[in-house]
């Protein structure tokens, strides 16, 4: 058997027929509750003009609800590889649900902006834990040839629930103010902790490693300098930025290549923060750039269409965020039917299509999102983008950290959550940008504002559709899993 397979010793309750109920049931609460942390990245962007009216702010200061809840989820995730090897999965699960539930209770009762802002950052900092811990937990209780049903499960929250984020708060909006965003979430995150905490069961090997500072210090200037840079580009689009653009890239750069100088030296003794060792794996390289070119067609859809349908083609923001739902609901409906393809093709024969339709879609947006284009014929667009990020979602989790080695799945696993941190700023960013200067440049043109904003969300769209193409030739390189081979002998006596 190769190393890839080697699993763990697993606990009586994980059985080579399956899993246990009691396995199940953990699986199924880290599930429910990544889901509820998760949704909170996209609800802010509807409410904002509420926010704004509330508070007395401008849109560029309204935006770092958002960018500062991705900032804090690009630092705090690097270290959840460390804290998942050091720290037991129930106390682990109980300071994540616990941070969640204090940011979500002070965003609610938040008198002030600055106050809404810190609670935000709380949010994001029990988030960040949620999906490593879920992911790793998986990899260490499912046997191989179950694990691309499981991570179909996963690839709901990963990819649906920011999706449907802003038709949530569009119906809570519809009928209730801003802070209802988070007083109905706040029951949700307590239960999940209650019943957490008496239900989780502790996964996995645990060491007594040590955090190395200079690490976490590094990981902060490297990760947080470029999902800052990022939304500063977006800032300096509209014209407020509020550093110089090329300030926090530079910091970003350079902290991210001290970062990965260290790694490179700790993890020769075992010591690293963020082990590269799994890179070693070509597998896992493909699907680690596969994925941050889905997560920015994800992102950059979510953040666009929104603007596009009410700004362009003048629907209610419930109207929109309802438009936007069945795609994201196909998404969640669909997951488990190919993570059962998974297991039994492999993860190339949904790439490639997946990839393929992903590209498509982006491009008939890029040339038939105009002032004049019917809402109907986006909603079939958008729903034909959500079946190929459907198709890729699951092959790249279950390929990617099925390929490394067993005792790397923690380091996999916040890899792979940083890089959707990254690739969703940057993907929000790109699209926002490019839409901002292009919509500007024809309104100098003498186009109407409407004209204008078509013109400029038809060269986002442009730019994301490249990108998606380009991913098409990467999804040839996945290889075939060699777990499917083995599996007989891992799942039946």
């Amino acid at each position: 058997m190769t190393e890839q397979n080697t699993l763990p010793e697993r606990t009586p309750a994980a059985t080579t027929t399956g899993l246990s109920a009691r396995d199940r049931s953990v699986i199924t609460l880290l599930l429910v509750s990544a889901f509820v942390v998760i949704l909170n990245e996209t609800v802010m962007g509807v409410a904002l003009p509420n926010l704004m009216a509330d508070f007395g702010i401008e849109a560029h200061v309204g935006q770092w609800l958002t960018t500062a809840f991705l900032l804090t989820m690009a630092v705090v995730i690097p270290i959840t590889g460390f804290l998942i090897q050091r720290v037991t999965t129930r106390m682990l699960f109980g300071a994540a649900m616990t941070l969640f539930s204090i940011g979500t209770l002070a965003a609610a009762l938040a008198p002030t902006f600055e106050v809404l802002l810190v609670g935000r950052v709380i949010q994001a900092s029990g988030t960040a834990v949620m999906m490593p811990l879920l992911m790793t937990t998986v990899m260490t209780l499912v046997p191989p040839a179950s694990r691309g049903r499981m991570m179909g499960n996963i690839s709901i929250v990963i990819s649906v629930a920011p999706a449907v984020g802003p038709t949530v708060s569009g119906l809570i909006l519809e009928i209730l103010n801003w802070r209802f965003i988070f007083w109905l979430v706040l029951p949700i995150a307590i239960a999940s902790l209650v019943l957490g905490l008496s239900r989780m069961k502790n996964v996995g090997e645990h060491t007594d490693a040590r955090i190395d500072p200079v690490s976490v210090v590094l990981s902060v200037f490297g990760f947080g300098g470029i999902v800052y840079g990022l939304s500063s580009l977006g800032e300096g689009a509209s014209g407020t930025p509020i550093v110089p653009v090329w300030v926090p890239f530079v910091v970003g750069v350079l902290g991210l290549a001290l970062f990965i100088t260290r790694q490179l030296l700790l993890q020769r003794t075992d010591r690293a923060l963020l082990d590269l060792r799994t890179f070693r794996s070509s597998t896992f390289a493909v699907t680690v750039v596969l994925m941050g070119a889905m997560m920015m067609a994800l992102f950059g859809t979510i953040i666009l269409l929104p603007i596009y349908l009410q700004t362009v083609l003048g629907l209610a923001p419930v109207e929109a965020g309802l438009l936007l739902l069945p795609g994201g609901l196909l998404m969640g409906l669909g997951a488990p039917f190919v993570g059962r393809a998974y297991d039994r093709f492999g993860a190339r024969p949904l790439l490639v299509p997946g990839t393929i339709i992903v590209a498509t879609a982006l491009w008939g947006l890029a040339t038939l999102a105009t002032e004049s284009t019917p809402a109907w014929m986006i909603l079939v667009l958008h729903v034909v983008l959500s079946i190929g990020l459907s198709l890729t979602f699951t092959p790249l989790f279950t390929a990617g950290l099925g390929a490394v080695q067993p005792r790397l799945y923690s380091h996999g696993s916040a890899i792979i959550g940083t890089v959707q941190q990254l690739a969703g700023a940057a993907g929000t960013t790109l699209f926002v940008s490019v839409m901002t200067v292009g919509t500007a440049s024809l309104l100098a043109g003498g186009a109407s504002e409407i004209e204008a904003t078509a013109g400029g969300v038809h060269s986002a769209f442009f730019y994301g559709a490249a990108i998606a193409s380009l991913a098409i030739i990467a999804a040839f390189f996945v290889r075939p899993s060699p777990q499917s081979a083995d599996a007989p002998a891992i799942t039946h006596h």
